[in-house]
């Protein structure tokens, strides 16, 4: 089974460098983002700096996926150990991701949500998408099979049992 992770939602590229670094040497990482809020598609700068920040770091296989993240799922199959859910952050797009992805995470498999929980001096809002989703689907009903392991910041990470 390999050692795949997936980040939904990659802009400038800061949390795909951090994976990076720390990912396996032959592990693999899929960045799904696309990259379509430049007016200008060639000169699209946040994409040149993700990629140039990205493919500086010399440690596993990254590939790149220039589409929506509902669009990449199509024909997906396999297992994944390391999901981040940072793309569209409304309620319905959070659903989505988690909806079209967490199929794919394996027994003991971690999922991360950005901006998905409160905290003092923060700026995630009750009303905001992840922090919704997380709410309804780990908060208020816990759902089988999963549990909240950690919570930084925004950040919930949960996990798969």
């Amino acid at each position: 089974m390999g050692n795949w992770k997936v980040e939904i939602g990659v802009a400038e590229g800061a949390s795909a460098v951090t994976l990076r670094q720390v990912m396996s040497p032959q592990g693999s990482l899929w960045l799904i983002d696309p990259f379509h809020v430049s007016r200008v598609h060639r000169l699209n700068a946040m994409k040149r700096v993700a990629h140039r920040a990205v493919d500086d770091i010399d440690n596993g296989c990254v590939v790149w996926i220039n589409k929506f993240s509902f669009e990449a799922v199509n024909g997906w199959v396999d297992p994944i150990n390391f999901l981040f859910i940072d793309g569209d952050h409304s309620e319905t797009g959070v659903q989505r991701d988690w909806d079209d992805w967490h199929q794919y995470v394996i027994p003991g498999g971690i999922v991360a949500f950005h901006d998905a929980a409160v905290f003092q001096g923060g700026w995630p809002q009750p009303n905001w998408g992840p922090v919704r989703v997380v709410d309804r689907l780990f908060r208020s009903r816990a759902l089988s099979g999963w549990k909240i392991v950690h919570e930084v910041d925004s950040l919930v990470v949960v996990q798969r049992s």
